[in-house]
Formats: structure tokens, C-alpha cells, sequence
């Protein structure tokens, strides 16, 4: 079991060959990427972000996304494919921008990295859209808060969900506010174009053709900044494609495969 800055993250390993670790999205849990683990073969580790799964609650003080970075590095044992979903990939990429010599290679599936699409209309109306998250927080209704974070950023309607899904994400939703500060200020500079520049891996980017539009201008930042970076959109898919279109993204990373081998 991975140890990060004193919390013990529970790890998942399946399959042989050559290494993977995948990071699932907020809100989520480790088998939430278990079906592409197996659908692209090798030997994948997951892990449960911090205060998700089995792994150990947020501390409250070490940055989140950091945290969630170093649980990941502490998976690689060399040279390392690492995918990420949504906030995961946030932290792949961190992690490949501050450990070079453990990455092989990014698979980067909706990196939910706003900081870099900047300046950008569609930025500008994320953050609006966003507003009604954040004063329900402020009024400290974290039942309304993950509804309406589920509206925005997931495929299923809040109705639909069982009371121990509901349950699970209100609980948990204090940590879209944690990670909130990396992923829309990045005050490392994680995404600026010297960091993203000295990037010499490939990289690979999927969006969904039905997400929320700040994820295209996130990607269409990364794929300029970054050397060997390619996008890739999947039809008829939203933000949840790590979940809905497997066989999509094994298809688009076995293509890499074959590219970089």
C-alpha cells in the first residue's frame, strides 16, 4: 500500500507485462478503471484517491493534488505508462511534469486542468457555471452542491442515483473544493509552456464530443504546449468516457502503442 505525505492509499494491481498506474476521477473509485485496465492488457495499478475507496481520508492540510500526484509516483517503480480521468489526469500530468524519469508515457482522458485554457471564452464560462457550486458550499448545503457538481459533470441524472451513491458523493464533495485551487489557479505552473515545453514523452488526449466545452480549450492549450501531444475525440461521448467508451480509449491507446514501439 502506497504511502503519500502519511496517507495510506489503497492500490489495486491486475494483469502482466508492461506497467500502467491509472488514476481514477474525483468523486470516483479505483474500479471505476478497472474495465480499461483490462480492455488495454499489461500490469495496471489503481489506486483510490485520497478520501475515496479504501484509501485514507484527506488530512486537510497536504494540497490535494499534490498528495494525489506522489500516491501515484509511489506506484512506479520505473518508466511508466500513467493514465488519468478528469481530476486524475490533472495529477498524471503533475506528476510527469515534476518526476520526468518515471514517466514513459500520458494517457490524459478529460484533464480537468482549467488553469490552462486561461483567457479562453470557454473558461470564462465554466467559471460562471460554476458559481452555483460554490455558494451552495458557501452555505454549507453539500447535498445541493453535489447536485449540481453531478449535472455538470456526469452522464447520470441525480434522480436515478441509489441513496448510497448519493450518499458517497455528498461526503465526499468537500474535495472538489480541495483539489479546486490546482486545477483553476496552478500557481506551480504546472501547465505553463517552459513545464509543458521540456515535456519529451508522448502524450495522449481524449475528450469526449459532448462534454463540457472547457475541455476542448483545455486540450487544444496542452496539445500546443506540449511537443509530442496528440488529441483524439471520441463521438458521442461526454465527461464520463473513462466509464462509457472503453473500448474507444483502448483503441486509441493500442494505436499509440504501435506508434511509440
Amino acid at each position: 500500500m502506497p504511502d503519500a505525505f502519511g496517507h495510506n492509499i489503497h492500490s489495486v494491481t491486475v494483469g502482466e507485462g508492461a506497467p500502467t498506474v491509472m488514476i481514477h476521477c474525483m468523486l470516483g473509485r479505483h474500479q471505476a478503471m478497472l474495465p480499461l485496465a483490462k480492455a488495454i492488457g499489461g500490469r495496471a495499478t489503481l489506486i483510490d484517491l485520497p478520501g475515496h475507496g479504501r484509501s485514507d481520508a484527506w488530512d486537510g492540510k497536504t494540497e490535494y493534488q499534490s498528495l494525489v500526484a506522489e500516491a501515484a509516483q509511489q506506484c512506479c517503480a520505473g518508466p511508466t505508462h500513467v493514465i488519468g480521468h478528469s481530476f486524475g489526469a490533472t495529477a498524471a500530468l503533475r506528476l510527469a511534469v515534476e518526476n520526468p524519469a518515471l514517466v514513459s508515457r500520458l494517457t490524459l482522458i478529460e484533464p480537468v486542468f482549467f488553469a490552462a485554457a486561461k483567457g479562453t471564452a470557454e473558461f470564462t464560462a465554466h467559471m460562471k457555471a460554476f458559481r452555483p457550486f460554490i455558494a451552495a458550499m458557501l452555505m454549507g448545503d453539500e447535498e445541493r452542491a453535489a447536485e449540481i457538481f453531478n449535472a455538470q459533470w456526469s452522464d447520470s441524472d441525480w434522480a436515478e442515483l441509489s441513496e448510497r451513491r448519493k450518499a458517497y458523493l455528498i461526503q465526499r464533495i468537500f474535495l472538489v473544493v480541495a483539489g479546486g485551487a490546482a486545477i483553476e489557479e496552478d500557481v506551480d505552473g504546472i501547465t505553463s509552456e517552459a513545464r509543458l515545453g521540456a515535456l519529451n514523452i508522448p502524450v495522449t488526449l481524449i475528450r469526449g464530443a459532448q462534454t463540457q466545452p472547457v475541455i476542448k480549450a483545455v486540450h487544444d492549450r496542452l496539445v500546443a504546449r506540449i511537443p509530442q501531444a496528440t488529441d483524439h475525440e471520441v463521438a458521442n461521448a461526454g465527461h464520463m468516457i473513462a466509464l462509457t467508451h472503453v473500448a474507444d480509449i483502448a483503441e486509441i491507446i493500442r494505436a499509440g502503442d504501435q506508434e511509440t514501439g
